[in-house]
């Protein structure tokens, strides 16, 4: 015991000793037991900021090794330590909970508990040894006579001493137990405190001695991987030293081509490019030849920009006539693309790639279309293949079959190569798919080059192509090639082939100058006028038979009147023109007119037409075509007179010799209100010769005297095949003639409901397309739909094309 309960009872100097000394010793254990809490305490707070801290750290270990993922040795690795780690926090986070419990928690309730009570009971023996020395003091201090107070004092310091020993002594027994329990208390929470380490540690070891193995393991690979890198590093270095030995005076040995890449990247490497802007900058990009394509980039993760789609329909020159210099230009049938080189022997490496790749598509390719021809010939062809016809026929297969049977068209025109499969549609000739690309680089004002099985082609284009051929063309345009004993180049000699074709198309060295000469002025006015009265007087006009040409009194009086516009409304050229444009794939079909009784057959039913059978005629019914007796000989005109009167025959090949022969084809009449060439086809009737002017560049704005353009002219005379072609063309139906009238009003006053049709659709897609802001689109699938619905009309229901005679009150 630390204090004795007799002394207690005697209150002697050394009970109060031993309660000073003990006080003071519980004080100074409140202290440290506190001290000993708050570090506790602050351990804690520590150690679960370490776990935070470590965790945080193991999870950048885990992102590096997912970052590692194509290495397995460091994945590995970095994996199994990270899972270790994560065990080790768990262990930390276990240890740090037991401390809370067994420190903080435990000794914390001994000091609030056990020495509360003690301070309570001390309060309570100092208070009462207080009034212990009271009634001690008042009871010496009363007087002997007095014994009334006697008497009181006495009983108050027997009462008074009683509590006292009741008292000092609980105070006495609260300090033993104190004394006592306090070791157990501490002890229990250290012993708790260390047996929780021990435990960390065991948990500790025993992980890492399951992961001590594979840490050995990876230490004899890590000493081996330290050997292949200080031998790779001297490999590097040797390298390093060979290539700084070499010339670097220019990057011309870096770049190399493979045309049977494995990679198929054929080629790679900077160049500058022409930007299309108005402003011409130049940009330098990134380009490579890869997949029969020529592409380009500004960075690596950049989706590849497509100059070429198809090398096949591009060829490249160079460019010698800008400023910068090792400049050249790959022209496709949509756009050129204008480059440079950094050094000149660079850009004969492109050229020479890109030409490479052109001829390798050319070879792949025809190995295929030769395996397609022969899975799609008869004797091995399947039930599907009449289902598939209408889609070959919109593909363009048909077209090299019906262009092909015109006479010369078997062949390259240029340089006789067997079966072409390309063709220019403004010339009206065939070509092998190398002339195609040599045509192509002369640019589009020359030649406009299409393929025969990949474009889809228009009704119009076909007749264009059956209407002249390479027989026709080839009269003019090497009509002095024998007589100049020169040779046509043969296939595989591109660079003559070059020479030969710009000589003949550009230059125009072979046609015949002296076929056309220039009449004295006088006889040549009076020549035109004379033609022009003539072709004022004969307008066509339908009888119940074959088309007949009315006398000038008739014709004047048909023209104006509603009858003979209705009768005229379509010629059978025109009607078979605008039917077979709308819709390709229909049948045979007769279409008989209510008031003439002229049939025609569509021109499914001319293909069956042998290939012996004049080009001229394919198209154009016999009662049609104009007496070319109205006009004097050709031979006596001048090329634009000879175009213009050509264009009212309806004669393409006379049309085609004179613009060899220099024609301008807006080439204006003075004699006759400056009509043009087209106007003349308009007033002709063809919608062919529209489409050949057309093809050649004639401007569709072009206007006479009375300010009538050729729609004015085609909606007057009621021709809607040449409505629909004009407008299909970027033709102005918002011009108006000198009396103020635009198509639409002519047509309106005519009575047309057709043309009317047409103009009012027309006018309605273009405001639709400027409110959207789709300029040069087409439109939209609406339109396109509602005009089509009409064409089949006109192509079925050709009777309904005269209804505007009953429904002209309307209008």
């Amino acid at each position: 015991m630390t204090v004795d309960f007799e002394e207690c009872l005697k209150d002697s100097p050394r009970f109060r000793a031993a309660l000073e000394e003990v006080e003071g010793d519980v004080a100074e254990l409140e202290l440290k037991l506190d001290k000993l809490v708050k570090l506790c305490i602050v351990m804690i707070d520590t150690g679960k900021a370490f776990c935070a801290a470590n965790k945080q750290f193991m999870n950048g270990i885990r992102d590096l090794a997912q970052y590692s993922s194509n290495d397995a040795i460091v994945e590995t690795s970095l994996t199994k330590f990270s899972d270790s780690l994560q065990e080790m926090i768990n262990f930390h986070t276990i240890l740090f909970d037991q401390t809370q419990r067994s420190i903080k928690a435990q000794l914390q309730n001994f000091v609030k508990e056990d020495l509360r009570k003690f301070k309570d009971a001390k309060k309570q023996f100092e208070k009462v040894s207080e009034e212990k020395e009271n009634a001690l003091v008042k009871n010496a201090q009363v007087q002997r006579n007095k014994q009334h107070e006697v008497e009181e004092a006495t009983n108050i310091l027997t009462a008074t001493r009683k509590c006292f020993r009741h008292i000092a002594l609980d105070y006495v027994l609260q300090i033993n137990v104190l004394q006592s329990k306090r070791r157990s208390e501490i002890l229990k929470s250290m012993l708790s405190f260390m047996c929780a380490h021990l435990a960390f540690f065991h948990q500790g070891y025993d992980l890492f001695s399951e992961l001590g193995p594979y840490m050995k393991d990876l230490g004899a690979q890590l000493d081996r991987l330290v050997v292949d890198a200080a031998k790779e590093k001297r490999e590097m270095e040797q390298k390093h030293s060979t290539i700084q030995q070499k010339d670097f005076s220019s990057d011309d040995s870096k770049l190399e081509y493979n045309v049977d890449a494995a990679n198929g990247i054929v080629m790679e490497g900077y160049l500058f490019k022409r930007a299309s802007n108005a402003f011409k900058t130049w940009n330098r990009r990134w380009f490579s030849i890869q997949n029969n394509q020529l592409v380009y980039q500004k960075k690596f993760k950049d989706n590849p920009t497509v100059v070429v789609e198809d090398l096949r329909l591009c060829t490249v020159k160079h460019c010698e006539d800008i400023e910068r210099r090792f400049c050249f230009e790959v022209v496709s049938p949509t756009k050129s693309c204008m480059l440079q080189a950094d050094s000149e022997k660079l850009r004969q490496a492109w050229i020479k790639a890109v030409q490479t790749s052109i001829a390798t598509a050319y070879r792949e390719k025809g190995d295929e279309s030769e395996k397609l021809d022969k899975k799609s010939s008869p004797s091995t062809g399947s039930l599907d293949s009449g289902n598939e016809s209408k889609d070959k026929l919109l593909k363009g297969e048909s077209a090299l079959q019906r262009v092909q049977c015109i006479p010369g068209n078997a062949s390259c025109c240029d340089c006789g190569l067997a079966d072409p499969r390309w063709a220019s549609i403004n010339l009206g000739i065939t070509l092998c798919i190398e002339c195609s690309g040599i045509h192509r680089s002369l640019g589009v004002h020359f030649s406009k080059v299409r393929s025969l099985t990949l474009d889809t082609w228009e009704p119009e284009l076909l007749k264009l192509m059956c209407e002249l051929g390479n027989d026709v063309i080839n009269r003019v345009y090497e009509a002095k090639v024998e007589k100049m004993g020169i040779k046509k180049p043969q296939p595989g000699q591109r660079q003559e082939k070059e020479a030969y074709i710009k000589a003949k198309y550009v230059e125009r060295k072979f046609v015949d100058k002296c076929s056309i000469s220039s009449s004295p002025p006088d006889q040549e006015k009076k020549m035109i006028s004379k033609s022009c009265e003539e072709k004022r007087l004969s307008i066509p006009k339908f009888g119940p038979g074959d088309q007949v040409r009315a006398s000038p009194q008739s014709s004047v009086v048909a023209v104006n009147s509603d009858e003979a516009r209705r009768e005229s409304l379509f010629c059978p050229d025109e009607l078979d023109s605008l039917f077979s444009y709308f819709d390709t794939s229909s049948k045979l079909r007769s279409i008989k007119s209510n008031d003439s009784g002229i049939q025609q057959s569509s021109d499914d039913g001319r293909e069956s037409l042998p290939s012996t059978v004049s080009a001229n005629s394919l198209y154009e019914p016999e009662g049609e075509r104009q007496d070319s007796s109205v006009f004097l000989d050709s031979q006596h005109l001048n090329p634009g007179l000879q175009l213009y009167r050509a264009s009212y025959e309806k004669n393409l090949p006379k049309m085609a010799e004179a613009l060899a022969h220099g024609a301008d084809v807006n080439w204006a009449n003075s004699e006759e209100n400056k009509a043009t060439p087209l106007i003349q086809a308009v007033l002709g009737g063809s919608l062919v010769t529209c489409e050949f002017l057309l093809q050649n560049g004639a401007n569709v704005n072009q206007r006479d005297v009375q300010g009538r353009g050729p729609l004015h002219h085609a909606t007057v005379l009621g021709h809607t095949g040449q409505v629909c072609l004009f407008l299909k063309r970027g033709a102005n139906q918002h011009a108006t003639d000198e009396e103020g009238k635009d198509p639409l009003t002519i047509a309106v006053e005519a009575a047309n409901a057709d043309i009317v049709t047409l103009l009012r659709l027309a006018r309605m897609n273009e405001e639709m397309r400027e409110s959207e802001g789709l300029y040069g689109q087409p439109g939209d699938e609406t339109y396109q739909d509602i005009f089509r619905d009409f064409s089949q009309m006109a192509s079925n229901n050709p009777e309904k094309l005269n209804r505007f005679q009953q429904d002209s009150q309307k209008f």
